[in-house]
């Protein structure tokens, strides 16, 4: 009952921050320098800007997937995080259309996990936790790939993380092909591949994990920020200077 009211209590509080356009004004935080990522062709993905306490998501009603989760993580968050109760009460984000959002059937009997963008296991308190188990913050991921090898991608940051200077931003999305399969009643995107990108300020350095969306997947030597922006189009920092790998 208490978990209910917890993912309740979750809902209401990030009801009124929603947007039709990516304009985050609640939520900058997140960005560096509070830059939104450059999306060619915006318009098509029909996308709307959510905040959440902890992260925040641009979504997609087309592929009714985020097109990506930006968080904003440090030493201190990483610790609060460490032993923070994981609450697994998945839910559909009332705040989205329900013509442009999933729903928990969508994922029932479809093979694949709901896998978050923004970790659960980032999640430094009682409200980020449960806001981070909204299906906006989901894509459906192959179950090895999420267990095995994107959660060890997801540890490493979090160790770099506990060991950086300052603040550490962190962006994580799917990429699609161009006919990508679908689950469900509502034809939820499966991604082809995911990225998770790291830009740490006070280091000045920038890199990316791109991992393909399947079970047999194995991580490997991350890209370069610019890597990452010619595989999918996306100025994650459009006004920053150049970024080392």
């Amino acid at each position: 009952m208490l978990k209910q009211v917890i993912v309740g209590l979750a809902v209401s509080l990030i009801g009124i921050h929603a947007s039709a356009a990516p304009e985050f004004s609640e939520c900058r935080q997140f960005f560096a320098q509070g830059q939104i990522p450059d999306l060619p062709r915006q318009s098509e993905w029909r996308t709307r800007a959510l905040c959440f306490s902890s992260f925040a998501v641009l979504h997609s009603g087309k592929s009714r997937t985020p097109v990506y989760v930006a968080e904003k993580l440090n030493r201190q968050t990483i610790k609060l995080a460490k032993d923070n109760e994981r609450t697994n009460h998945f839910f559909a984000d009332a705040r989205l259309p329900r013509a442009d959002r999933a729903e928990l059937d969508d994922y029932k009997g479809s093979g694949f996990d709901r896998g978050h963008m923004a970790p659960a296991g980032d999640m430094a308190g009682t409200e980020a936790m449960a806001q981070s188990f909204s299906l906006a913050n989901m894509v459906p991921q192959a179950p090895l790939n999420n267990r095995k090898t994107w959660a060890s991608i997801e540890k490493g940051t979090r160790q770099y993380i506990s060991r950086a200077q300052g603040d550490v931003y962190v962006i994580t999305g799917p990429v699609y092909d161009a006919r990508p399969a679908t689950v469900g009643p509502n034809k939820v995107w499966v991604p082809k591949y995911l990225f998770k990108l790291v830009y740490d300020p006070s280091a000045g350095r920038a890199w990316a994990h791109w991992i393909e969306n399947s079970d047999t997947a194995r991580a490997s030597k991350p890209i370069s920020y610019q890597e990452l922006v010619n595989k999918t189009g996306i100025r994650f920092f459009p006004r920053l200077g150049q970024i080392d790998i």
